[in-house]
């Protein structure tokens, strides 16, 4: 029962709030939703060890051979508890924040988050597919209702993406669908009982990936994501930046690399050039930003690129680091839009250029800035540190590519760059002589101090001892590995 509660108490919470008017209540309801989606998805975590648990099938659209099939794996476990400390951390950090329509927005953000971990447990194609797109529509509502002045130009260009991507998806589905040999669409039958010649994997490899690639996003599918985060509102920019992004990751590791392995070897290297384009190109962008929101939302590009390297490297210490890594880069990177976000109301701009001083009159606001920003870019002793480290190991083993050395110096590289722009970025945001806008600096309310510090714990607690991550999540690189590598050339 645990995957239903995880998915049903969101569902319906978010249902719920459509009706409510008051402002205050709608951030209540949702903040006491999301708690106690945080409390089932600890207790799966930690008390409950029993499969049955973690499993569910129960008849659905019989005729066309799916279930409502739940299943929650290691990686399942990790991602959903992710989600689940995203939405508090969300809702706690907005509390002060007026919403027009607070209802429909938090019923929307609700909704999202039902969508976005139905993705992380489905056990069926057809159910994954469903998810996917639920987890899709609050979002365009959420960015072209709540957005800022572009809203409408970027929420389009974001739908246009993802609905072709999502249509390349379904036809790859229905294209496996009918060469399973039971026609259905349990996970269980696309690993076991399905053929695909390698001719044809070859190309049915693009249609998933191109859908997945969009939502991570790998260049040269990324360019709605710069716009959508410096448009959406916060809230939303944090779930679509801290994990929707995990949604395309997930997808490559569960549903495509399993399935179609050949053409995964096939073109690996093709996919890892893409991947060492994204991070060197979007970590240059990243230099030249003058607003935060582009920066972190670059920044993520990078980062999300080093993961699908890894995973293509097709080795244990890549595959380890992509599965902590996913769990760290929600952490960091929704701490860095909290901050964001409080930089941006309290001083009306997200503009570098006219910020300066903040460390003079905010010290814990600064102090938290400069604690992300050295996560973000893998300081030792922080969390990023363990993923990061173990992707590079990873990729400079991989024995199915010639160009792993080279791979791994592209990627260094990025990482150097990472350090110049988010040093250069705490240098002009946090010292230097204040302005107009900052010489009334006021430090961050308690709200913010609160879910921050969390953070803060995590991110240290995961940088000194990772283990019991990579204990949650070794039966699943096992199982993905060995039906990656069995497969390869």
């Amino acid at each position: 029962m645990i995957p239903v509660l995880l998915i049903l108490i969101p569902l319906i919470a978010g249902c719920v709030a459509f009706m409510l008017k008051s402002d205050k209540a709608a951030k209540s309801w949702s903040l006491l939703a999301s708690l106690a989606t945080l409390v089932v998805a600890v207790l799966g975590l930690t008390a409950l060890k029993d499969y049955s648990y973690h499993h569910i099938d129960y008849p659905w659209l019989e005729l066309l051979g799916s279930n409502f099939s739940l299943a929650q794996d290691g990686m399942g476990k990790m991602l959903t508890l992710l989600t689940a400390i995203s939405y508090v951390a969300v809702f706690a950090s907005t509390w002060k924040t007026e919403q027009p329509k607070s209802g429909a927005y938090h019923g929307f953000m609700l909704l999202m988050q039902a969508g976005i971990t139905g993705v992380f447990l489905a056990a069926d194609f057809l159910l994954f597919y469903f998810f996917w797109e639920l987890a899709l529509i609050p979002a365009y509502f959420l960015c072209s209702g709540w957005g800022g002045e572009r809203r409408i130009q970027v929420t389009i260009k974001f739908f246009i993406y993802t609905f072709i991507g999502s249509l390349f998806m379904l036809v790859g589905i229905l294209i496996l669908y009918f060469k399973t040999t039971t026609h259905d669409f349990a996970l269980t039958s696309f690993y076991q009982n399905i053929f695909v010649p390698a001719k044809e994997q070859s190309w049915l490899f693009w249609l998933f990936f191109i859908a997945f690639a969009i939502k991570m996003p790998i260049f040269p599918f990324h360019t709605w994501q710069p716009d959508t985060y410096e448009q959406a509102p916060i809230g939303t920019t944090m779930i679509l930046s801290g994990v929707m992004v995990k949604m395309g990751i997930f997808g490559v590791i569960k549903w495509l690399a399993p399935i179609l392995p050949t053409a995964t070897w096939a073109w690996g290297d093709t996919v890892s050039w893409l991947c060492i384009i994204g991070m060197i190109y979007a970590s240059l962008l990243a230099m030249v930003q003058d607003s935060l929101r582009r920066l972190v939302a670059y920044s993520s590009i990078a980062h999300i690129g080093l993961m699908c390297l890894a995973i293509f490297s097709t080795t244990d210490q890549g595959m380890n680091g992509v599965m902590i890594q996913m769990f760290n880069h929600g952490i960091n990177v929704i701490g860095l839009w909290i901050i964001v976000g409080y930089i941006e109301k309290q001083f009306g701009t997200a503009k570098i250029s006219e910020l300066g001083g903040i460390a003079q009159k905010a010290p814990v606001l600064s102090i938290l800035l400069v604690v992300f920003s050295l996560a973000n870019i893998a300081l030792p002793l922080t969390n990023s540190f363990v993923g990061e480290f173990l992707m590079f190991s990873g990729v400079y083993n991989s024995t199915i590519t010639k160009f792993s050395t080279l791979f791994t110096a592209c990627a260094i590289v990025s990482i150097i760059l990472a350090a110049v722009y988010t040093l250069n970025m705490l240098r002009r945001v946090l010292f230097g002589d204040m302005n107009a806008n900052t010489v009334n600096a006021v430090d961050m309310s308690m709200n913010y101090k609160l879910v921050l510090s969390v953070f803060v714990i995590i991110i240290l607690a995961l940088g000194v001892y990772p283990q019991p991550f990579f204990e949650l999540t070794s039966d699943t690189v096992t199982n993905i590995l060995s039906r990656m590598i069995t497969k390869t050339p």
